[in-house]
């Protein structure tokens, strides 16, 4: 017989959730991209996803970051918070309507222009083209069923000790059941088994927002 489960024991794991997701606060900049985002439907990532990424962008001293879809631009705003003051964001993604709200959203908060270089197009067209080797940090946030083409393409631009990070790694608790054969929890899923199985790689898995994978190239 399963033993039932504890209610009370649930809610405080979603109560701790809830406390480290909201432990470090957002920018005015960043309120603004969500409430953009809203005004667009765009999803967007949570707030502990984006203190993670400040964190990962600053310990690797970021100059150039390969980001794979804009949206309204919170992630953005996370990344650049932590890259080094003269660092560079390429950001990809095939919204153009989506482009024009983030650059509206960053110039805002006064950041350069020439800091952030949006692309508007198709993520797997336009990687092929960015330099090989020229990344402290790649943040893939694009569509999952190329998620296992994005990583083969991290890894040939990022630097040795840079970093990938791939958001919605935990797609909406559907990964960790095997028996979801859905095509997004799938690919993903092998995904994440790309990178496990990359010698090139030193990777550790976050139960944080969506989830998110974050992985060293050695």
């Amino acid at each position: 017989m399963t033993a039932p489960k504890n209610p009370s024991r649930a809610s405080a794991i979603a109560a701790t959730l809830a406390f480290a997701e909201a432990f470090v606060a957002e920018s005015d900049g960043a309120e603004a991209a969500r409430r953009r985002a809203d005004d667009l439907g765009v999803e967007c990532i949570s707030t502990g996803v984006a203190a993670t990424l400040t964190l990962l962008a600053r310990v690797v001293n970021a100059r150039a970051v390969a980001e794979i879809g804009t949206g309204t631009g919170v992630s953005a705003l996370a990344l650049l918070a932590g890259m080094a003051s003269d660092g560079v964001l390429t950001s990809i993604d095939a919204e153009a309507e989506h482009q024009l709200a983030a650059r509206e959203v960053l110039t805002a908060e006064g950041v350069p222009s020439r800091r952030v270089r949006l692309i508007a197009g198709q993520a797997l067209s336009v990687l092929p083209k960015l330099t090989d080797g020229a990344y402290d940090l790649v943040y893939i946030d694009g569509d999952p069923l190329e998620y296992v083409e994005y990583v083969a393409q991290a890894q040939g631009l990022l630097r040795p000790g840079g970093v990938l990070v791939l958001h919605h790694a935990l797609w909406q608790d559907m990964v960790a059941d095997e028996r979801n054969e859905d095509d997004e929890p799938l690919i993903i899923r092998e995904a994440l088994e790309a990178v496990l199985a990359d010698e090139s790689f030193t990777p550790a898995l976050l139960p944080i927002g969506d989830g998110l994978l974050v992985a060293v190239r050695n």
